[in-house]
C-alpha cells in the first residue's frame, strides 16, 4: 500500500511540472479576440484563409489582442507567418515580459534583422540579440518565443535566433507608436504580413 502511495505521490509530482497544452489566440475565421492597432497611416487588415493578414501601411498596419489576460512570465509563444509583399518587418511580434512588454523584430531595418526590442534601452539593430536572417517572399515561417524570468528566448523553424539574459537588466519597447502593440500584438512596416496559427503555453 506504501508503495502505492508513493508511486502516486510521484506521478502527481511529475505532472506538476510538465507543460500545459498549447492554447490558440486566432480561430482562423474572424477578428474575435483581437482589434485592429490604431497606428497612423494604417493599412487594411482582414482575415483571409485561415489568415491573418496586414496589409501595407503608412508605415505600420498591426493587430493588438484584445481577449483574456496572457501569462507575464513562464510562458512560450507560436505563431507562423509570412511576407507577402514589401521589403522590412510583417510579423513583428510585441509580448508581455513580467511588468514590461518586448518585442521581436522579423525582418526589420530592410528586411533582414532579427531581434528584441529593446534591452536597456537599445533595440534590436543595436544590442546582442541582433542576427541576420533572409526571409523569402511568400516563404511561411514557424516562429517561437519563450519568456522566463531570466531569459528570452526564440526560434524561427529550428533555428534559435535569440537567446539573452535578462535579470536585472531594463526591457521595454520602442519609441513612438510601438507601445499601442501591448500587451499582445503583431504589426508589419510598409510590407504585407500574414500570420496564422497563433497559440500560448505556460510552462513550468
Amino acid at each position: 500500500m506504501l508503495r502505492v502511495l508513493a508511486v502516486l505521490v510521484c506521478a502527481a509530482g511529475l505532472a506538476t511540472t510538465q507543460q500545459v497544452d498549447w492554447q490558440p489566440l486566432f480561430d482562423g475565421k474572424s477578428l474575435a479576440g483581437w482589434r485592429e492597432t490604431p497606428f497612423t497611416g494604417k493599412g487594411p487588415v482582414k482575415v483571409e484563409g485561415g489568415s491573418l493578414v496586414l496589409g501595407y501601411g503608412s508605415p505600420m498596419t498591426g493587430v493588438t489582442r484584445a481577449g483574456e489576460a496572457l501569462p507575464k512570465t513562464n510562458y512560450e509563444l507560436r505563431y507562423e507567418a509570412a511576407r507577402k509583399g514589401g521589403g522590412d518587418f510583417f510579423a513583428t511580434v510585441t509580448f508581455p515580459v513580467a511588468d514590461s512588454h518586448c518585442t521581436l523584430v522579423t525582418g526589420g531595418w530592410g528586411g533582414d534583422i532579427v531581434g528584441l526590442s529593446s534591452i536597456d534601452g537599445w533595440d534590436a539593430s543595436e544590442n546582442e540579440t541582433r542576427q541576420y536572417f533572409t526571409f523569402e517572399t511568400g516563404r511561411w515561417y514557424a516562429i517561437r518565443v519563450r519568456v522566463t524570468p531570466d531569459r528570452i528566448s526564440a526560434w524561427i523553424d529550428e533555428q534559435r535566433v535569440v537567446d539573452v539574459g535578462i535579470e536585472g537588466r531594463t526591457i521595454g519597447l520602442r519609441h513612438g507608436e510601438t507601445k499601442l502593440m501591448a500587451p499582445l500584438g503583431f504589426a508589419s512596416y510598409n510590407t504585407m504580413g500574414v500570420i496564422r496559427k497563433i497559440e500560448y503555453r505556460v510552462i513550468r
